[in-house]
Formats: structure tokens, sequence, C-alpha cells
């Protein structure tokens, strides 16, 4: 599977953007899909995710703190898509943003990796 993001760029503090993450490949279905980013100088760090547990029925969505009720997380399968809405945008959300898969529904252990996409949130 590759992933290619897009949607990133600069916005006022407390605007939106919403990221893009379109994958190959046709089991797309089964794979948890994750967003992390990168801020300069800083480690990469996961923010989202949508991944199935259990058996694999049934999405269900996880954020980090610092984003939760201000980002969300979806897909559209039929579009092999999935985005990042991200809403209240602040100075600390600068950061490269990466769209990751994991082949397994769960999440556990993201494997694939978008470009990265860059937002800017200027002080």
């Amino acid at each position: 599977v590759q992933l290619v993001e897009s949607g990133g760029g600069w916005v006022q503090a407390g605007g939106s953007l919403r990221l893009s993450c379109t994958a190959s490949g046709s089991t797309f279905s089964n794979y948890a899909m994750g967003w992390y980013r990168q801020a300069p100088g800083k480690e990469r760090k996961y923010i989202a995710g949508i991944a199935r547990s259990g058996a694999c029925s049934g999405w269900s969505t996880y954020y980090r703190d610092s984003v939760k009720d201000r980002f969300n997380i979806s897909r559209d399968d039929d579009k092999k898509a999935v985005y990042l809405q991200m809403n209240d945008l602040k100075l600390e959300d600068t950061a490269t943003y990466y769209c990751t898969a994991d082949p397994s529904c769960h999440g556990a252990s993201y494997s694939v990796w978008g470009q990265g996409n860059q937002v800017n949130v200027p002080s």
C-alpha cells in the first residue's frame, strides 16, 4: 500500500484545515489508519487513529488529549481515503503531519507512512 497526503498549508490561529490521505491497494477497508505529527526538533507523536478492536468488527476512533474535541478523524472506504479535520488550530499544532496505515485492523503496528504534509499556524 502507498499513502499520498494533501491539504496542508498555512492557517491563522482559530482556523480550520482538513488533511486527506489516499491509499492504493485493494484491501484498504481492512486497514487501521492513523495520523501522527512531528514538530521541529521533537519526536513524532500519535494524534489520532481509526481502528477496530477484538474480532475486527466496527471502527473506533482515538485521539491524543491535546487534540481531542478539536480534531476529527474519518474514513471513506469507497474512496480509500482517511481524513483529519482540524478545527480551532493553535500555534502548537504547527508540525509535519503523517498519515499511516496498519494492514491489520487494530492499529497496534503502523508500518506504512505517507510523505508528510506541513501545517503552519503562525503566531
